[in-house]
């Protein structure tokens, strides 16, 4: 018996040293591989990165290598005098080149002095610079370098202030007999390279560069620390360069900031230009050290149980050796069922990590399937991702994609929509707000997006309210103001309404003023703000032709003015749109115009759905050849953004001219060419859409034809 308890005492020993080192062991394991699936996903992460980055930047510049010969051969055969004396034909045209490119900045002509032969029209000052000290221009004098990208040159913004600045991407002028005529220049914008990393999924700590084979950043999201524009030799991105390494991944501390971070980087084919991504490594180690706490927060108190619960066993043990055997077994299946707890609560653990691994099957499994060709494993890998996306909808609550909206500008009465926003604002505000609300008599009409507008004023309420802990006044007033061009705000010009939105609280720090408008830029606490608000009131403001200002001042609070372009239209009245319930069939005939063979079979698949007749065109200039033989047509369907000579907007001009009752709808994923088309009187259907949206905007485009008298026979003749 004595043997018997010395054994159950050594094994409750054992099992308290077990219960110690086996979770240790356990947790050392799960924190080993966490740290290397997490860097594995980061580097994922940095790969899918660089593969935007890299395509975006090859169709920037190879579209900038078309411009080259277009212009090559229009002054082919012409002198430099003979250049001179065309500007004023040649002007236009390089205009409607950098027009539709908004990635280009200006086009140039230089002759063989350095000196501007033609341009897009550039200000007198930069017409008159003397070029020939530039790398680009030196680069092309005694051989032919071929596609050349210079470094940053500072220029000057349209509306005079300042710019980021552009690079030249630039080729030679040779004569018949091969000598060095000049260069033929395009000024490319860094910030449109910015912008489009502003718009790639964002996380902290992410950075994204292009960067020529020099080390010079001609590119950077976020801005580089000021002065800091070339990588230096030693840097490792520039000894890879130096080695021949097209691509790779690294960690370094970077130059310029000292912040250590995980680097990839990928060559552009062709170009002298580097794709660069990457991440801070704190960040990674962050989202590590935040798994590895998880499984703390959970192991360490079942561990702690169960240590404590075997150590109160031993005592219980040494304590009653001398109880009866019913205590003993007593005390036995206690201590199972506090095993099985603790196990119990192990497998809550298993499960709750088993939610990542579905996200992780989920990711390989799409990445696989588009390398595989065979029915079966593609519809066995469409039930693999079916499956664990119904898994992960359990655990994920989060959407990434910020796209810019299209504006559904209406005329809007500012006497009646204020009063509306102060009731709404004293349901949402705190009540030691007091706010006031002001419109002169005269009429305030703007021609804007309500619900825009509605956003902006209550984004600079939420600010307002934030300046005020301890309380204040929130003073919103609206009246309409002349401007007088370079005199006013953003140098606008006309008729506008200001609507102020001031606050009483604590005002903005002066080096903070100049970055309150950038997006993502805040001074709030982590979880409280996103950065998005003012840059919000800045973007739509601009966006519907005026601007945002912004005052500051310690003792008085902080005031931020929205300049609307004011209208003398009616205030319109909200319409409903009442789709059909039932789809008739045989609907009529469309012509869809769509340069994109898959969005066009998606297209057709949603006509042919709605009881349509489809034909399809390829570009606008075959979709109005096609109209012109074909008299059946009742509605086209075209994209805006197409190739060749013709848009889908210039189509849809042409049909109104031509055929005047045949409908047109209109489709892109860009708002700049939404907006310009919705001014113009076309219905636009914004992209990706589903076939209920398609159906609402062809009962619209057919509704307003039914409304319209007949102008003209639905066959004009052409």
């Amino acid at each position: 018996m004595r043997t018997e308890r010395e054994s159950a005492i050594r094994l409750l020993q054992l099992l308290m040293l077990a219960s110690l080192v086996f979770p240790a062991a356990l947790f050392a394991y799960a924190s080993y591989n966490d740290y290397r699936d997490v860097y594995a996903a980061a580097d994922e992460r940095i790969d899918r990165s660089l593969d935007v980055q890299q395509e975006q930047a090859l169709k920037v510049f190879q579209t900038v290598d078309r411009i080259f010969p277009e212009v090559d051969e229009v002054v082919r055969g012409m002198s430099d005098a003979d250049i001179r004396a065309a500007q004023p034909s040649l002007t236009p045209r390089l205009e409607r080149i950098v027009g539709v490119m908004p990635q280009v900045q200006s086009v140039l002509l230089i002759g063989r002095d350095g000196h501007v032969l033609a341009s897009s029209g550039l200000p007198p000052k930069q017409l008159a610079a003397d070029y020939a000290g530039r790398d680009d221009f030196k680069a092309q004098v005694e051989r032919d370098a071929g596609t050349y990208v210079s470094d940053l040159h500072p220029v000057a913004s349209p509306d005079g202030g300042a710019d980021a600045g552009s690079f030249d991407v630039s080729r030679r002028l040779t004569s018949a007999d091969g000598s060095f005529r000049g260069i033929i220049a395009v000024a490319v914008r860094p910030r449109y390279f910015d912008d489009f990393y502003a718009m790639i999924e964002q996380s902290p700590g992410n950075f994204y560069d292009l960067v020529r084979s020099d080390g010079v950043l001609l590119a950077r999201y976020p801005a580089p620390a000021s002065g800091f524009r070339q990588l230096s030799p030693r840097s490792p991105l520039r000894v890879a360069i130096g080695q021949g390494i097209t691509h790779g991944l690294h960690s370094a501390i970077a130059e310029g900031d000292g912040i250590s971070r995980r680097i990839g980087f990928r060559k552009l084919p062709g170009y002298p230009l580097y794709a660069v991504a990457g991440t801070e490594t704190a960040v990674i180690r962050g989202a590590w050290l935040s798994r590895i706490t998880g499984h703390l927060l959970f192991g360490l108190p079942v561990t702690l149980l169960l240590f404590f619960t075997l150590w109160v066993a031993l005592r219980r043990t040494q304590r009653l050796h001398d109880e009866s055997e019913r205590r003993e077994v007593a005390e036995d299946a206690l201590r199972q069922a506090q095993r099985l707890e603790a196990i119990g609560q192990l497998t809550g653990g298993v499960a709750h990590d088993f939610n990542n691994l579905l996200m992780i099957v989920s990711g390989t499994a799409q990445r696989l399937r588009r390398h595989v060709s065979g029915d079966k494993e593609i519809q066995l890998l469409d039930t693999i991702v079916t499956a664990t996306q119904r898994g992960e909808s359990l655990t994920r609550q989060l959407l990434a994609f910020s796209r810019r909206q299209m504006l559904q500008p209406g005329v809007i009465d500012l006497a009646e929509l204020l009063p509306e926003i102060k009731d709404m604002l004293s349901r949402s505000l705190r009540g030691d707000i007091d706010i006031r609300v002001g419109v002169v008599r005269r009429p305030c009409l703007i021609k804007v997006d309500p619900n825009e507008l509605e956003l902006a004023l209550l984004n600079l309420a939420f600010n307002a309210r934030d300046a005020m802990p301890s309380g204040g006044t929130l003073t919103i007033t609206a009246k309409p103001v002349m401007l007088r061009g370079e005199a006013s705000e953003e140098g606008l010009s006309g008729e506008f309404v200001a609507i102020r939105v001031a606050d009483s609280g604590t005002g903005i720090p002066p080096d903070v003023l100049p970055r309150v408008f950038e997006p993502f830029f805040t001074t709030k606490e982590v979880g409280k703000g996103t950065g998005l608000g003012l840059s919000q009131v800045y973007g739509f403001a601009r966006q519907s032709g005026g601007a945002a200002t912004i005052t500051t001042s310690a003792r008085r609070g902080t005031a931020v003015t929205l300049l609307l372009p004011r209208t003398w239209e009616a205030a319109a009245k909200p319409r409903r749109t009442t789709v059909p319930a039932g789809r008739a069939s045989a609907a009529g005939a469309v012509l869809l115009v769509e340069d994109n063979a898959e969005v066009a079979a998606v297209g057709r698949a949603y006509f042919e759905e709605l009881g349509y007749r489809v034909s399809h065109a390829a570009s606008a200039q075959a979709g109005l050849e096609l109209i012109e033989r074909e008299h059946d047509i009742d509605l086209v369907f075209s994209d805006i953004l197409m190739p060749g000579g013709m848009n889908g907007l210039e189509l849809a001009e042409t049909l109104r001219r031509r055929f005047p009752r045949l409908a047109v709808l209109l489709t892109t994923g860009y708002s700049s060419s939404a907006q310009d088309a919705v001014r113009r009187g076309f219905e636009v259907l914004q992209k990706p859409y589903d076939l209920a949206a398609l159906e609402r905007a062809l009962h619209e485009v057919r509704s307003a034809a039914a409304h319209e008298a007949p102008l003209a026979p639905k066959q004009a003749a052409g």
